[in-house]
């Protein structure tokens, strides 16, 4: 794992929550915008990954979603991702584009910042949604 000379002691042991082990590799970070934790306990309860156009980061943010799922320490964490879709990949439930599949199988939650039209699901939702629906984890 990185270190940090300067941190914090809860932000060190957010660090430490939030870490993937890579066995004979290390601790590593997952590659995230935000982390969002309980400041009482320091458990990690959400990632959030935000990126113009999805192409590759997409994946990347379904692989830490898998990496989080295979240790006891990490498998609860709820990973997002928010975008301006600019591309339109997140557009259309069917025929899903691969980006969309991932979101729709892999990951917790998309939010779609625009305003043009999304086939809106249960895991694609426009960013209106993306607050009251954090709230509801944070309880």
């Amino acid at each position: 794992m990185e270190r940090s000379t300067n941190l914090s002691r809860e932000l060190s042991q957010v660090k430490r929550n939030l870490a993937i082990d890579f066995g004979e590799f290390g601790l590593h970070l997952p590659d995230v915008d935000i982390v969002i934790y309980n400041p009482r306990n320091y458990i990690v309860l959400a990632v959030v990954s935000s990126k113009v156009t999805l192409r590759e980061r997409i994946a990347q943010t379904g692989y830490w979603k898998l990496k989080f799922t295979q240790d006891e320490s990490t498998k609860n964490i709820k990973v997002y991702f928010i975008t301006p879709d600019e591309d339109g990949t997140l557009t259309n439930k069917m025929p899903a584009k691969k980006g969309r599949a991932i979101v729709e199988v892999d990951l917790d939650g998309s939010y779609v910042l625009t305003d043009g039209e999304i086939e809106e699901s249960d895991k694609v939702k426009l960013f209106e949604h993306f607050i009251d629906d954090l709230k509801k984890i944070l309880r």
